[in-house]
């Protein structure tokens, strides 16, 4: 199996005032940043690759608000993902039951 270690520039959305308002993650894929064989060294470099984006001095996300902030205009963090990437998730708005 191949992973793929990729980097997507994410927002939150609100979904709807449904139940006081919900809100949900949209994606749209920066690049694509390592492919390897190996789940854990994906993990890895995910996960160290995050710890740079989110310091918020150097890089895409420098100067921006957290992503969870009501002021936040969205961020670039890694993802690792199975066989193939998304260009954008989710393919389809979701809805509240």
């Amino acid at each position: 199996m191949t992973y793929l270690v990729a980097a997507y520039g994410r927002t939150y959305c609100f979904g709807g005032p449904e139940e006081g308002g919900w809100w949900f993650d949209a994606g749209v894929l920066v690049r694509v940043m390592k492919v390897t064989r190996n789940q854990d060294k994906a993990l890895d470099y995910c996960r160290r690759l995050n710890t740079k984006l989110r310091s918020r001095v150097f890089g895409p996300n420098a100067g921006k608000h957290e992503y969870s902030s009501v002021l936040s205009e969205g961020e670039v963090l890694a993802e690792v993902h199975e066989g193939m990437c998304p260009l954008s998730y989710p393919e389809t708005k979701p809805h509240y039951e």
